[in-house]
């Protein structure tokens, strides 16, 4: 193939859950966000959250969520661009290296005031206010499903899972909220 030839195959984004309409019911609301940033960030353990919110470069506006050990989530509103990638990634090397993970992840939003009711039906982890505050963010297991939580507002979640367990996790998160139709 020459260099001035192109493909003919287009590539176009198919968000996992995007044929799913939002869940509400009495109390709560379940939905799927196909828009934002969801970007990996690895380092040596040694390594701390500061270091990657001294180095973001001001235009970008992302949360910085821990992962694990030497691991967080960035995660926006936005999209980032190629460039904005590519300037994320100088600002932060060589001491972080970056993994775009926008396509590979599925953002879940979880809200309403029986929230932390139904999420507790698939985790052990603490949810209530004083033990998990605003801004708070964990890993655990949703049943068989690891899922990235945190904590954006009072009666608020988001939710990670990668993207081949995003049907499952959905099916769950439909089946837990079902006593408060």
């Amino acid at each position: 193939m020459s260099e001035t030839a192109q493909s003919r195959f287009r590539i176009e984004p198919c968000p996992a859950l995007g044929k799913r309409t939002a869940i509400l019911r009495d109390g709560i609301t379940i939905e799927t966000v196909t828009w934002g940033s969801v970007i990996q960030v690895l380092s040596s353990v040694s390594e701390g959250r500061g270091g990657i919110a001294e180095r973001l470069p001001g235009h970008l506006s992302l949360a910085i969520r821990p992962l694990a050990p030497g691991q967080w989530l960035l995660v926006g509103e936005q999209e980032c661009s190629e460039a904005d990638l590519d300037a994320l990634s100088r600002a932060l090397g060589p001491r972080f290296e970056t993994v775009d993970q926008t396509h590979g992840r599925v953002r879940v939003r979880v809200q309403g005031s029986s929230v932390e009711r139904v999420l507790a039906k698939g985790t052990a982890v603490d949810l209530a206010l004083d033990a998990f505050p605003l801004g708070h963010a964990t890993t655990t297991l949703f049943g068989h499903i690891a899922a990235h939580i945190t904590r954006t507002g009072r009666d608020s979640f988001e939710l990670l899972v990668l993207r081949s367990f995003a049907e499952s996790f959905w099916d769950e998160l439909d089946l837990m909220s079902r006593e408060f139709t």
